[in-house]
């Protein structure tokens, strides 16, 4: 099994994988909050529609989490530590 790193720890998905869909394998259901009322967000749409799974990926942040393909060894920030 593959890992990408999420928040400075290893997570690890299945090939063929999105970026959400390893979170929400591993227990994570919600990975940042709004900004006004600081409510919890994950995935809500699953197709790219919405923007409740926003993460920074490699660096670039507002990356939608369910459309990303995991890659080995893919640096992940969650809203939970710092900029989506």
């Amino acid at each position: 099994m593959s890992e990408i790193i999420v928040d400075e720890e290893p997570l690890p998905f299945v090939e063929g994988q999105t970026v959400a869909a390893a979170l929400v394998a591993a227990g994570r259901v919600a990975w940042r909050t709004t900004r006004v009322r600081h409510r919890p967000r994950g995935v809500f749409c699953g197709i790219g529609v919405c923007f409740d799974c926003l993460v920074s990926i490699e660096g670039a942040g507002g990356q939608r989490a369910c459309l990303v393909l995991a890659v080995a060894g893919m640096t992940v920030t969650t809203g939970e530590h710092g900029d989506e």
